[in-house]
């Protein structure tokens, strides 16, 4: 083309007037900027498994947001770090995620080391977290922050749903078996208090180091110890070798076992039996409540091939605290962390929109979700394959509350906490 034609062109606006006027409509109202969050989840390590199903049900809440066009007219993005069931890693993945990544906020937490780590590193920049899994006591309590909101039952709140009827109906002669660390203590610790306040007692505590495969040892003491009650706080890969264990032994039914607290993925495929004893659980995928059979058959829409065929209780904490987290966004019309904060502590919600039995709420004290606890155990009628649990009873937020949890905690206030928005 020649020049003198070129410039006719320009000049008439013909040739390249639409395409650029496209370009200038967009520079005059760019796209707004993703709100990225990062999901401090564990991949691999003790709780692996469990990690990809909290991670699977926090990504389910904010597709669900982006089908909507996000929030506050940003799309939502989500960055995943492996954070190996590590504390130290745990810790680097949070500093990176929020200096380096510019994250909003931090969504994730099995093991309550890692989730103290990571929770430490949030308050340190004022970056809203949601420990969305991990149960140890000391979450909401000793080790609480301004910043963190506890989503799980705890190892408390589980032992007063349970303890008084395993020693009415069982016996007051108690073993502890304990994962060597923070949430097995704590947890524990829970457990012995309350057998010894409901006329029990403790005849020894047996700690099990995180890792652990072989538990014959473990199994030839509490044969030689002969107590009516094994209270086990064993959790994740330790607790499914654990469990294979007491069945292939058929200590399953020498004593009346009690676990704190069951996560679906630690006993998911070795079968109904292995589900033995008695177990807390804050929800189950075949609850006769409305809602239920929808959010099951949208996960299994949203992750079909899934070898956990149905959802359990961490891929409904990491969705469900999502989902709160993100409509507080909406509502506060603000990502800027002091307002959400105000909009989570003291917060209510409906049983209906959680799917449980009982209204739930956040504990403007400890920052802790104060929800329906569930007692249930293995299930020998069950309906198919995965229905694994049958659930006994239901124990009302109200009647579990931990006591002690307002005193031990001792968190920033807003003025000490810095500012933080994305």
């Amino acid at each position: 083309m020649k020049r003198r034609k070129l410039l006719q062109m320009l000049a008439a606006g013909s040739a390249f007037y639409g395409p650029w006027k496209v370009h200038h409509a967009w520079a005059q109202a760019p796209q707004k900027k993703p709100l990225v969050i990062g999901l401090t989840m564990d991949a691999s390590g003790q709780f692996g498994a469990s990690g990809t199903s909290e991670r699977l049900g926090a990504m389910m809440a904010i597709r669900e947001f982006n089908e909507k066009g996000g929030v506050l007219g940003r799309h939502i993005e989500a960055l995943h770090i492996d954070t190996e069931t590590t504390p130290a890693t745990g810790s680097r993945v949070a500093e990176r995620m929020i200096t380096r990544n510019e994250v909003a906020f931090l969504i994730g937490g099995l093991s309550s080391g890692v989730a103290n780590a990571i929770g430490q590193v949030a308050q340190k920049y004022g970056v809203v977290y949601l420990n969305s899994n991990s149960s140890s006591p000391t979450e909401s309590g000793r080790d609480c922050k301004r910043v963190k909101f506890v989503w799980d039952g705890n190892g408390t709140n589980f032992a007063q749903a349970i303890v008084k009827n395993a020693i009415k109906v069982n016996g007051g002669n108690w073993a502890l078996l304990t994962n060597d660390y923070i949430w097995g203590h704590n947890t524990s610790k829970a457990t012995r208090e309350l057998v010894v306040k409901n006329g029990g007692r403790v005849l020894d505590e047996l700690m099990v180091p995180q890792g652990t495969r072989d538990f014959s040892s473990f199994l030839l003491k509490l044969q030689q110890m002969k107590p009516q009650v094994v209270a086990a706080a064993v959790g994740g890969d330790d607790f499914r070798a654990m469990r294979q264990q007491v069945l292939q032994t058929k200590l399953d039914r020498q004593f009346a076992w009690v676990n704190n607290q069951q996560d679906w993925e630690d006993v998911y495929g070795l079968g109904a039996e292995a589900a033995f004893g008695v177990f807390g659980t804050t929800w189950y995928y075949r609850f006769d409540l409305p809602g239920v059979k929808e959010f099951v058959e949208k996960y299994k829409k949203t992750f079909p091939g899934m070898q956990v065929k149905n959802p359990g209780n961490t891929f409904y904490n990491g969705y469900v605290a999502t989902r709160e987290l993100l409509r507080c966004v909406e509502e506060a019309g603000t990502t800027s962390n002091i307002a959400i904060i105000k909009k989570l502590e003291g917060r209510k919600m409906t049983a209906r929109d959680r799917m449980q039995h009982h209204d739930a709420w956040i504990d403007p004290a400890t920052h802790q979700v104060q929800q329906t606890i569930y007692m249930a155990t293995y299930n020998d009628k069950p309906a198919e394959t995965d229905d694994i649990f049958k659930i006994l009873s239901n124990v009302a937020p109200a009647d579990i509350v931990d006591p002690d949890a307002p005193k031990a905690c001792k968190m920033a206030s807003y003025q000490e906490t810095p500012s933080y928005e994305q």
